[in-house]
């Protein structure tokens, strides 16, 4: 099983900050106001809570939850996402977030390949519960709709760049949001 000392500190820096931008791809697809980027915010932060929870999760994804417990690991992830996305016009950041989970997967896939479908599904997870997290297109919490258009097109584009097309049948993977 792979942990930090399986990546180049390059290329943990993108693992590490994976799960943040997975996130951020379906914020920035339809910004749903202040009040919805908090809640997709908050269940960003949630499936790291649920993972360090859960007795099965994959370790890799275990180590990269120990590194955002640290000081070291969040400043770490602070000037990755800083280093990779300064300057980014908003309707740049699907197109850059959708980059960068590419480079993620072609990492896993080379670097921990034993863990790489788990983790990848965990990513796609997180984007989905993300999109979930708050009502698009409504007024002061009237109408709308739960996943938008806009957010459906970037969860396939998120699932097509990880290679974690959902296909009939599938089923909870240990250490995955289900």
């Amino acid at each position: 099983m792979a942990d930090k000392q399986s990546f180049t500190p390059e290329e943990w820096a993108k693992v590490l900050m994976s799960p943040t931008v997975a996130s951020m791809a379906i914020t920035a697809a339809d910004p749903s106001g202040l009040w919805g980027m908090l809640k997709e915010s908050f269940a960003s932060g949630a499936a790291l809570v649920a993972a360090k929870a859960d007795p099965e999760t994959n370790p890799l994804i275990k180590a990269l939850v120990a590194d955002y417990e640290t000081a070291d690991g969040r400043g770490e992830l602070k000037e990755a996402l800083r280093a990779r996305f300064a300057g980014a016009k908003p309707d740049e950041l699907v197109g850059r977030t959708l980059a960068e989970l590419g480079e993620v997967a072609q990492i896993l896939d080379a670097k921990a390949p034993e863990d790489a479908a788990v983790f990848k599904a965990w990513l796609a997870g997180i984007s989905q519960k993300v999109a979930e997290a708050s009502k698009e297109g409504g007024f002061l919490g009237f109408g709308g709709v739960q996943v938008s258009d806009a957010e459906k097109a970037t969860l396939a584009d998120v699932q097509k760049t990880l290679g974690t097309q959902k296909t009939p049948g599938t089923q909870k993977t240990p250490g995955t949001i289900a």
